[in-house]
């Protein structure tokens, strides 16, 4: 099968525009940093999973998305393929889960999925889609892209399965333009309480050449309570499009910089503690190809990096063939974009969950009344390596 490289869609001018601006002018504030920070006054919280007492059983949670979706075709089975990669700690699996979800406001608005039916893409029928996806996996760690519905729907249902979560939105975002949005859209952490101790958090505005861009991130510092390591995890959603690959490898660097200087903070406040020590979890829609500059400054970056999609193929060395496969007007879409980069020297890969095979996927792609996004998401199973 031939991976296509496509155009994202959209026009530049208004990005290019606002980017000019800010050397004139100060860079457009973030919401604060911290766990679940309050909803906006107005929210209004969704009917289907919020009103009356929070369903705190996953399994319950399920069976319900799984009744709303009776009518619909089956959803992808995916199997995990389970890979070993040297020596680890007393086994403590983290799992965790990558996906851009598909922004409600851009899915129905500005991406033009022309061979997915209207109803399909509707957020009365993908919600229940987006929650049986996390709840089949049941991620420790979830890292989301395209996050337009974490107040009223996201945070508030997975608070009451035992997450935390932070949401950090984008300052332009495009679903603002889009009439009956919901907010703007932007990345989401979330992590299971019961099995970490939150550190640390900020939110990122991501710059190139000083200059602060639309894309954002948001990093969390976590102990394991069982294992009592510490680890940073990121999420982020670099800039989209063909033409705009200088754009996210200025992001990429700017991303790399601030997990360094965190690493070493953190290094620092604990007595003696090599900055090699506190192992790194990077999540993300890159928009890139692994041919482009911002996979190769990641894959060379100094805080050892690798790709834990690689464990998929053959040689551990070729990135999935396809993490979304999408139709516009432009013409059909099939590459990868979407990473789990993690720090190879005191993370173990254990387990990755395997793509789709295109008859499952079905000749209209994605999203469909199958899958609610155009992205699939990606799953891991780490362990700690033993400190030598």
């Amino acid at each position: 099968m031939e991976t296509l490289v496509c155009p994202m869609g959209g026009g530049a001018t208004r990005l290019y525009s606002a980017l000019t601006q800010t050397l004139s002018s100060s860079p457009l504030p973030l919401p604060p940093s911290h766990l679940d920070p309050l909803p906006p006054a107005d929210i209004n919280l969704d009917p289907a999973f919020c009103q009356g007492q929070r369903v705190s059983d996953p399994v319950e949670l399920l069976r319900q998305c799984e009744e709303a979706l009776r009518d619909r075709p089956p959803r992808f089975h995916r199997k995990f393929t389970h890979v070993s990669d040297g020596s680890s700690a007393p086994s403590s699996t983290i799992r965790v889960m990558q996906w851009n979800i598909l922004a409600q406001a851009l899915g129905e608005g500005l991406d033009s999925f022309v061979r997915c039916p209207l109803e399909a893409l509707s957020w009365s029928h993908r919600k229940y889609l987006i929650l049986e996806e996390i709840l089949t996996y049941r991620p420790h760690i979830l890292c989301l892209q395209e996050v337009d519905h974490y107040y009223d729907t996201l945070q508030p249902v997975l608070a009451g399965l035992g997450y935390s979560g932070n949401f950090c939105p984008k300052p332009w975002s495009p679903c603002l333009d889009v009439e009956g949005n919901n907010g703007p859209d932007g990345c989401a952490l979330f992590f299971d309480q019961s099995r970490f101790e939150f550190l640390d958090s900020m939110n990122l505005r991501l710059s190139a050449m000083r200059i602060p861009t639309n894309q954002v991130a948001v990093v969390t510092m976590l102990r394991c309570r069982s294992t009592g390591r510490c680890f940073c995890i990121a999420v982020t959603h670099l800039k989209a499009r063909s033409g705009w690959e200088w754009l996210r490898s200025a992001q990429g660097s700017d991303l790399l910089r601030h997990l360094q200087n965190l690493v070493q903070r953190q290094a620092g406040s604990q007595t003696g503690a090599p900055t090699s020590d506190i192992p790194l979890v990077i999540c993300g829609d890159f928009n890139a190809v692994p041919s482009e500059e911002v996979y190769r400054r990641f894959t060379a970056s100094p805080l050892g990096l690798d790709s834990a999609y690689k464990k998929l193929s053959q040689d551990g060395l070729t990135e999935p063939e396809y993490t979304t496969w999408k139709i516009r007007p432009t013409g059909e879409c099939c590459t990868t974009l979407d990473y789990i980069w993690y720090t190879q020297d005191s993370l173990r890969v254990d387990a990755v969950l395997d793509m789709p095979t295109e008859e499952q996927i079905g000749p209209d792609r994605l999203p469909s009344f199958s899958y609610p996004s155009d992205h699939l998401s990606l799953v891991c199973d780490f362990n700690f390596k033993e400190k030598e």
